[in-house]
């Protein structure tokens, strides 16, 4: 009786595990498509906060920062292209690994930093 009920309740289960993985890969896309695009915003708004500054900076200064912020806008904009459906994961999570290496370049070299040591 007990494995009747048991085989029953799993075969039910994979019932609805199929008919949930169907609608939630359509699901997870969207939520994950919402993340990208709370992520962009985010980094807009980074930008948006500190490009003000840049008017008070001297030339090469300005010119870094300016650099520095381009690159969050190209992520920004990465971002969005994955929510749209435009690039897939892989090579979201590629350009987000060049950006970085590209703002971790511009942080290290000692020509483009901010503050003299």
């Amino acid at each position: 009786m007990i494995e009747r009920l048991v085989g029953a309740r799993l075969g039910a289960k994979a019932r609805l595990g199929a008919k949930a993985r169907s609608g939630a890969v359509g699901g997870a896309r969207r939520w994950k498509g919402k993340r990208a695009l709370e992520a962009a915003r985010m980094l807009d708004e980074v930008v948006d906060t500190q490009l003000p500054l840049l008017a008070s900076f001297d030339e090469e200064r300005r010119r870094r920062s300016a650099d520095y912020l381009a690159e969050l806008v190209k992520l920004a904009q990465d971002y969005r292209y994955y929510a749209h459906g435009w690039i897939d994961a892989r090579e979201l999570d590629r350009r987000g690994h060049a950006a970085m290496a590209t703002l971790s370049k511009l942080r290290e070299d000692p020509e483009a930093r901010l503050i003299a040591d």
